[in-house]
């Protein structure tokens, strides 16, 4: 099954995927992760949530801690885990919702970002209006 060589790949897992993945198979909990890599909580969870990345060194750090590649945890290529156990007894029809439940995951980030760029720009709009007016 393809699906289940590629578990991590990119069409099938998102970046917070793989780490937190590699956090469990490391035996780590999100708060034991982060203070080894000397950030808040919050971080790590927006991290495994896919609202934001992290920077280079602390991706870097990441990897190591978790002993996976970098370019493992950014593409799933690379050295990193193996399918979870069991993946292999799950029927295609599963595949096919795990892979539609992440693409609707990704499709929701994008929008999110796509929202706070439009409502920093409404704000800078209104500001200039305030602005002009007073003026």
């Amino acid at each position: 099954m393809d699906d289940v060589h590629d578990w991590y790949g990119p069409e099938t897992a998102t970046f917070g995927d793989r780490v937190a993945a590699a956090r469990e198979t490391a035996g780590m909990s999100q708060s034991e992760l982060a203070r080894r890599l000397g950030v808040k909580v919050a971080s790590l969870r927006a991290w495994e949530d896919d609202l934001s990345e992290p920077r280079a060194n602390r991706l870097s750090m990441m990897a190591g801690l978790l002993n996976v590649s970098i370019m493992w945890l950014i593409n799933g290529e690379g050295a990193g885990l193996e399918a979870p156990a069991g993946e292999a007894d799950l029927p295609s029809s599963s595949h096919e919702l795990l892979n539609e439940i992440r693409e609707i995951r990704a499709d929701m980030s994008a929008r999110v970002e796509q929202l706070g760029r439009l409502e920093k720009k409404l704000r800078l709009t209104l500001m200039a209006e305030v602005h002009d007016g007073a003026a």
